[in-house]
């Protein structure tokens, strides 16, 4: 009986010296020196280091009267801090109603809202639209987005067009269209004055 008492002891002293190591594992603390001049941190990069900094002003060039007018007009852009407006014309030649356009407007500011570019498009006419963009810094995507849409032909912003690739300047659009309606209002009198001296 004493060997199994001894050994019954013996394994209650075993079973209390792992559960008091546990529990005393659970409360020891870790120590980290503040000397880390040897340690090589190399998830640093040129981003991170600048983050917070002010960026540095840049100053415009001295003599802006060597400059051709798209650097004036880049130089400008970079020192824009308000809202842009510009206008959007729709294809010519497509009938569309009111509604339609106010559709189109709705769905562009919504798809690039989600997008976060702050902008926001107001039909005006049948064939154009408005928007008001909230930083010029935006507008490439704006550009991108609005010539992607086949309803949209170009944007305009103050003196500046962009259209899509080999598409003519609305104007000669507008030109070819009325010259083919003209063509054809021409034909449909001279069938008519036909008509009426055949019937005379």
């Amino acid at each position: 009986m004493t060997f199994k008492r001894l050994h019954t002891l013996l394994l209650f002293l075993l079973l209390a010296s792992s559960i008091s190591r546990f529990a005393l594992a659970g409360k020891r603390k870790v120590h980290i020196t503040d000397d880390l001049d040897d340690v090589f941190d190399d998830e640093e990069d040129d981003a991170w280091k600048e983050w917070g900094k002010k960026p540095q002003p840049s100053f415009p060039p001295s003599d802006i009267s060597k400059m051709d007018p798209s650097q004036i007009q880049e130089e400008m852009k970079k020192r824009h801090a308000g809202p842009v407006i510009g206008f959007v014309k729709l294809r010519f030649g497509v009938r569309r109603s009111p509604d339609m356009v106010a559709e189109f407007a709705m769905k562009w500011t919504h798809i690039l809202r989600t997008g976060a570019v702050g902008v926001r498009f107001m039909g005006v006419d049948l064939n154009t639209i408005m928007f008001n963009l909230e930083s010029i810094k935006d507008l490439e995507e704006l550009k991108e987005f609005v010539l992607d849409q086949s309803e949209a032909y170009e944007i305009k912003m103050g003196d500046e067009f962009f259209r899509r690739p080999g598409d003519p300047p609305l104007d000669e659009v507008i030109e070819k269209l009325n010259s083919e309606k003209a063509k054809a209002d021409n034909a449909d009198t001279e069938e008519i004055d036909q008509n009426d001296k055949t019937e005379l």
